[in-house]
């Protein structure tokens, strides 16, 4: 295995790779991408290094939510940044509660979200021994570390707001700089093809890292395209190879649509604006999921990608609202509970709806109405001889 950081794509003669007209639309007949130019690891540091570069039959970018690479291929990726996460690393023996007794989670070996304000916070176990804390913290620029800040707002805002049993620990690795940050990216799939790169990962797709879905759809989309090229004897052909990935996206879509749509509006669901509905709805979600059965396991059935269809999620996100109006329409409704109640179901279908829409309406729940050039647009790329003239790298 060679590392190193890619520069660019390369054509057949090693050139530079340029997009003629975006990768989101026809223009780039006749201009596949054949390859990588890198730096090596080893020379990283070192200057006037000349550029290594590897030609491959088939080039698939997966470099991350930082990606470098892909405006090269999707001319216009529509990317938002809701919040902050900011981790802390608590470890057992390093914090008691009030009674003196060792630090641990209510529920062992299990993760937890605590709905703080304004926005949640997870602990999850990741040893025997140590657990993580990432606080989200809803901000365009995440308070300065270098003048204390953010460690001041960890202790004033945050610590508070931390179960009991687990605040020692919180504070100690506070003011021990055990503090780690990222910026959480919203980003939904764009169809594109390209004669000899696909993508895969957060380069290509991102979600609200609040339920952890961004490994559980990296491994499905990893399978689904394994699937897809195992039918193939070589990549030598690349409008073969097109050809026999063209129905990745849509075949992915309503699998993964389902993880981000759940991502990101449970997000939306758990972060506090202060609003009776947005209470009623937090409070219906987490009494929803009490009740057990068919409740629970719905729901958990879809974090975990068990069960992820949209429609299923759809089913169980207007269940909760429609179990949070019935609560407040009970023993006998009144002005303010079918105000609030209207409002509750106004702001579930402002939660979702546009989330939905971002992936694809048609997309998510009917992708048999697809033909199969809008299932991926259409195929760029001239008819190569077969067994193409470069060997993979």
């Amino acid at each position: 295995m060679v590392e190193g950081t890619v520069r660019s794509f390369v054509t057949e003669t090693g050139d530079l790779w340029e997009d003629r007209k975006g990768a989101s639309a026809s223009g780039n007949e006749g201009n596949p991408i054949c390859g990588v130019s890198y730096k090596p690891k080893s020379q990283e540091d070192a200057e006037d290094v000349d550029l290594v570069t590897a030609f491959a039959h088939l080039t698939i970018v997966c470099d991350g939510m930082y990606s470098t690479l892909r405006k090269s291929l999707i001319r216009d990726p529509k990317i938002e940044l809701p919040s902050f996460f900011v981790g802390l690393l608590m470890k057992r023996g390093e914090g008691k509660d009030d009674d003196g007794c060792e630090i641990a989670l209510p529920f062992p070996n299990h993760g937890h979200v605590v709905l703080a304000d304004p926005s949640p916070i997870l602990f999850y176990p990741i040893s025997s021994t140590e657990t993580r804390c990432l606080i989200d913290i809803r901000a365009k620029k995440l308070p300065r570390v270098s003048t204390g800040e953010l460690a001041a707002y960890l202790r004033e805002k945050v610590a508070p707001q931390v179960p009991q049993a687990l605040r020692g620990a919180f504070l100690k690795a506070v003011d021990e700089g055990r503090v780690r940050s990222m910026q959480n990216k919203l980003m939904p799939a764009e169809v594109f093809t390209c004669d000899g790169a696909l993508m895969l990962g957060d380069a290509f797709n991102m979600r609200h890292p609040l339920t952890g879905g961004g490994m559980t759809v990296a491994l499905h989309d990893s399978k689904l395209l394994c699937d897809m090229l195992a039918q193939l004897k070589d990549f030598g052909s690349k409008p073969v190879v097109t050809r026999a990935t063209k129905a990745f996206h849509t075949k992915r879509k309503p699998w993964a649509a389902t993880i981000n749509t759940l991502a990101n509006a449970l997000y939306k669901v758990f972060c506090r604006t202060g609003e009776e509905w947005n209470e009623e709805m937090q409070s219906a979600c987490f009494d929803y999921l009490s009740l057990g059965g068919m409740y629970s396991q719905g729901p958990i059935s879809l974090l975990g990608g068990l069960n992820p269809r949209p429609f299923v999620l759809v089913a169980h996100f207007f269940m909760v609202a429609l179990y949070g109006i019935g609560r407040l329409l009970r023993p006998f409704p009144t002005p303010k509970g079918l105000v609030i109640g209207v409002q509750l179901l106004m702001g579930a279908c402002a939660i979702i709806l546009p989330i939905i829409r971002a992936e694809g309406i048609v997309r998510v729940f009917a992708p048999f109405l697809l033909g199969e050039k809008a299932a991926m647009g259409k195929t760029k790329g001239r008819q190569q001889g077969p067994g193409g003239k470069r060997k993979a790298a």
